[in-house]
């Protein structure tokens, strides 16, 4: 039995088990080692860490956690049950770990465009967030591959870090009258027609091919995924996702990360589809102090209950028959 079970061990799942060890209460946190950060060269927009590989990143975080008596366990969780008012969590191994409160954070899955040779490049030349990945690309021949009615918006966007912009439209809708003004304006290039594959060389992007079978040359290519937050777990406690404005699916909480569940957060990507590493890294230390909190709560209440209950009658009646047990006061009967 574990104060807090944490489903799931990426930059919002440890902080929070580290914030919840200096705390002094017990962790588990069950992590099924699938970061999404991954095929990522490095972590960037992380004061302190920015560029550092993802993979190391985490393995330093494993460390920090275990400083403080948190423990990490490999495996994948299956299942979520409430047994009274505590969770059970199914490891895939066959474990079964028991919290009194639980905490997921088990991220998304990004859902590509069906265009061939886009998932291998992902993370490397074919990315999304220019926060992210901006700086890398800057100044470089950059595609936007158009999947919906923000492909002008993110095209603008990248505009900020080249002037080399093309967006192909690919199912994107046509740009209104005023985008393509704007379009005009910013000297971006715009290609009709939907994208079939991509050119690769030497492990490098070299560039677009077209359903026609033209190919436009680019060093990077943006895309618009379909953030999935990874929530079925969640289900048989009765949480649903909900679709997110932005598009894709994410589980609501409140500003701490507390669901409508008494007892379960959720914090990281799997509640905000757009935060990026340090943004997950300081809402899982935001859900890990609600935790505190909500357990401090309990176990004053608990606390006050014995208090209360050491006075009662019941409490007197059980500490007499404890103590006499058979024996009684006064004199015994004489009547034979």
């Amino acid at each position: 039995m574990y104060d807090v079970v944490i489903v799931g061990g990426g930059a919002a799942g440890l902080s929070a088990a580290m914030t919840l060890g200096r705390s002094r209460r017990s962790v588990a946190v069950i992590d099924a080692g699938e970061p999404r950060n991954a095929p990522a060269a490095g972590v960037h927009g992380f004061l302190s860490r920015d560029g550092m590989n993802p993979l190391e990143l985490l393995r330093a975080g494993h460390a920090e956690v275990a400083a403080y008596g948190g423990q990490m366990m490999n495996g994948k969780a299956t299942s979520i049950t409430r047994s009274d008012a505590d969770f059970e969590v199914a490891v895939d191994d066959g474990t079964v770990v028991r919290g009194r409160r639980l905490l997921v954070t088990t991220g998304l899955i990004d859902e590509l465009p069906a265009v061939s040779g886009l998932r291998e490049r992902w993370g490397k030349d074919v990315l999304h967030c220019p926060y992210c990945h901006g700086w890398e690309v800057r100044d470089q021949a950059i595609g936007i591959l158009g999947s919906g009615p923000m492909a002008v918006h993110q095209a603008q966007m990248f505009r900020q870090w080249s002037d080399n912009i093309t967006l192909f439209l690919n199912t994107a809708p046509q740009p209104n009258d005023d985008e393509w003004e704007q379009l005009a304006a910013r000297g971006i290039s715009v290609v009709d027609g939907k994208v079939a594959s991509l050119n690769v060389a030497d492990d490098v992007l070299t560039g677009v091919v077209l359903d026609d079978g033209s190919t436009h040359p680019v060093q990077a290519l943006a895309v618009a995924p379909r953030f999935m937050a990874r929530a079925d777990l969640l289900a048989g406690l009765g949480l649903q996702v909900a679709d997110h404005p932005m598009g894709g699916c994410f589980v609501e909480s409140d500003p701490n990360g507390l669901t409508t569940v008494p007892g379960v957060w959720v914090a990281g990507n799997v509640a905000d589809l757009r935060a990026q590493v340090m943004g997950a890294a300081a809402s899982g230390v935001q859900a890990a102090v609600a935790i505190n909190s909500d357990l401090i709560a309990e176990d004053i209440d608990a606390a006050v209950a014995t208090r209360l209950d050491n006075y009662s009658a019941k409490s007197e009646a059980r500490n007499t028959e404890r103590v006499l047990g058979d024996r009684r006061h006064g004199v015994e009967s004489m009547v034979k």
